[in-house]
């Protein structure tokens, strides 16, 4: 079974609603490690050594985090620009995460809706995460396409509910024999017909 590394980065995770729903399964769950950055590092003093093995040690990650002035919170960009050293991560002898499988988990208060040209925001949420498909691309990871949780403020508890269940059901394929660069078409994960509402 594939082993899922959760980078999990809110710096106002005891008020997100959505956010605590999302993981409470599986913070438990065989071969899932959960690591709250904002939690380890408080002061943002990163332990890239320690870093490094958790990565080694999973095949597959997920910077999961709300979406913040359209990108990640300070300390997953701060983690990136340290933990993924030049011939460590990337570069001639940076070959330790080729093929391993990577995407992000986001939250977002606006819906849908507003993220495409029509919208006020312009982008899509897939333009917005564009340096995050890079980095994944320049350490010769498979990046995949988001796990979205949009429209936050008005999810009812139901479609809260849904939401976790289908990121519990996508993390059980993906650990499966599934193969992944299969889902690189779809424009969210949590559209997949094969995730059940």
């Amino acid at each position: 079974m594939k082993k899922v590394l959760i980078l999990f980065a809110h710096p106002k995770f005891e008020k997100s609603r959505v956010n605590a729903t999302l993981i409470e399964r599986l913070k438990d769950k065989a071969h899932v490690t959960f690591h709250d950055l904002y939690e380890h590092y408080p002061n943002f003093h990163i332990n890239v050594q320690q870093e490094q093995e958790l990565l080694l040690q999973h095949d597959i990650v997920i910077w999961h985090h709300p979406l913040y002035w359209y990108s990640s919170p300070a300390i997953l960009k701060q983690w990136k620009d340290l933990v993924l050293e030049f011939n460590w991560a990337y570069g001639p002898n940076g070959k330790v995460l080729h093929n391993k499988t990577v995407f992000n988990v986001i939250t977002t208060g606006g819906s849908r809706e507003v993220y495409c040209t029509e919208g006020y925001n312009t982008y899509t949420i897939n333009e917005f995460l564009r340096p995050f498909e890079q980095t994944a691309k320049l350490c010769g990871m498979n990046y995949l396409p988001p796990f979205a949780v949009m429209g936050t403020h008005h999810l009812s508890d139901d479609d809260l509910l849904d939401y976790a269940n289908q990121y519990e059901q996508l993390i059980d394929l993906l650990q499966g024999d599934f193969n992944a660069t299969q889902l690189s078409n779809c424009f969210f994960l949590n559209d997949l017909e094969i995730l059940s509402a």
